[in-house]
């Protein structure tokens, strides 16, 4: 009897030992399987340091996208991973590698200035990861990887469009005031190059140094110059001090006509520029006031989550967001990154901003450029566009 006892025991310790390991197995492989489900994305942006507020307009727009598509694509969950870089490519560089390898993301995104893109590229190129570029503007980008795709804008796509409204109003004489930095040279490049094709003279080019500027002595040369009108390009957070200085030399009655690109006319600073901006010309992809359904959901949903008005940062997050959802669907949730490039390379989709499409050749943004007057409705100051340029790619570099 105790020996059949004995046996029984051993038996049920053997089952229940076989039991507890196929348990575990079972736990292990349902964690594997829902961690090969999920499709990270690492969003590079600055929370911190001088270009705070592009880190939260892209990451408070890319975390809306999801709130309004859901988590969930081609059946495969969707993981947003938010670093700070500071703004600082060093850093960017850091926490790409650190997300490649570590957490095995499937995409990059982010990309705020054009030196943290062009440092980020190379390693996209190596582990050939997209590259979702959502901020950066100059126009040569997309070279520095074949595994890049823009969902802002570049810098020559606004720049032309705002010489060819000078020259279309009978603007002859206009002097250029940029930030000396290569968005700003590539606005200026570009903005001279089309307005003198058109005819008119270029009497100054002036380059404002980037950091910590003063922008007094500048203005008082375009005041002695005395051209027709002035084109002026910095980053969107100088604008306001830059347009308080036009303003405090008097030279918004002097005459000179005012073209800025959208940059300084940013939609988030509008309410701190205040009076200045109103009545200024401006060339651009995006304005929060765009009269469509999907821009009015987009900007009332975005402020309230986010406590700001949103503004190209923002909307380019959000659209880089909806590339990489259309991407997905494409792949049926195959995550190779070649694969992923060719289903975005042609992709089209309505946006905030109204059309957009990625360019097959280039991998850049296709997309409408409004003209835009600087008006106050309600009491909230806007850029109302007034003029449409439909679908305009990139100029040939």
């Amino acid at each position: 009897m105790r020996d059949r006892e004995v046996n029984l025991i051993r038996r049920l310790s053997a089952t229940v030992a076989v039991l507890v390991a196929t348990s575990g197995v079972l736990v292990a492989g349902s964690f594997a399987a829902a961690a090969q489900d999920t499709i990270k994305i690492g969003l590079i942006t600055p929370l911190t340091g001088p270009f705070t507020t592009v880190g939260q307009e892209m990451q408070a727009a890319a975390r809306l996208y999801i709130q309004h598509n859901g988590d969930t694509v081609a059946g495969r969950k969707i993981e947003l991973i938010v670093r700070d870089d500071g703004g600082v490519p060093d850093a960017s560089k850091r926490i790409a590698q650190e997300l490649i390898v570590n957490d095995k993301v499937s995409f990059l995104a982010g990309m705020g200035l054009t030196p943290i893109s062009l440092a980020v590229g190379p390693l996209a190129t190596q582990a050939k990861i997209p590259l979702i570029n959502m901020g950066a503007a100059t126009s040569t980008i997309p070279k520095a990887s074949p595994f890049i795709v823009r969902t802002s804008f570049a810098t020559s796509q606004s720049a032309a469009i705002a010489a060819e409204y000078f020259a279309k109003i009978g603007i002859k004489s206009v002097v250029t005031l940029v930030s000396d930095y290569a968005p700003g040279i590539e606005n200026e490049t570009w903005f001279n190059k089309t307005f003198e094709a058109a005819g008119g003279k270029v009497a100054q080019a002036m380059r404002v140094p980037l950091a910590n500027p003063d922008f007094a002595p500048y203005l008082q040369r375009v005041a002695d110059a005395k051209p027709e009108a002035l084109f002026i390009f910095v980053p969107s957070g100088q604008g306001a001090a830059l347009m308080r200085q036009f303003v405090e030399r008097g030279m918004d009655k002097s005459g000179i006509k005012l073209l800025g690109d959208g940059s300084v006319l940013d939609d988030q600073l509008l309410d701190k520029i205040g009076d200045t901006a109103l009545g200024i010309i401006s060339a651009y992809h995006y304005s929060d006031a765009h009269p469509s359904e999907l821009n009015r959901k987009f900007t009332a949903d975005f402020e309230k989550a986010a406590g700001m008005r949103a503004n190209m940062m923002g909307v380019g997050a959000y659209d880089g967001m909806a590339l990489i959802y259309n991407a997905l669907k494409k792949t049926n949730g195959d995550t190779d990154g070649t694969r992923l490039i060719e289903a975005m390379k042609g992709a089209t989709w309505e946006s905030p901003r109204g059309p957009m499409a990625i360019d097959p050749a280039t991998r850049d943004a296709v997309q409408n450029i409004y003209l835009r007057k600087t008006e106050k409705v309600g009491g909230r100051y806007q850029n109302t566009e007034f003029e449409t340029y439909p679908m305009v790619k990139r100029s040939a570099d």
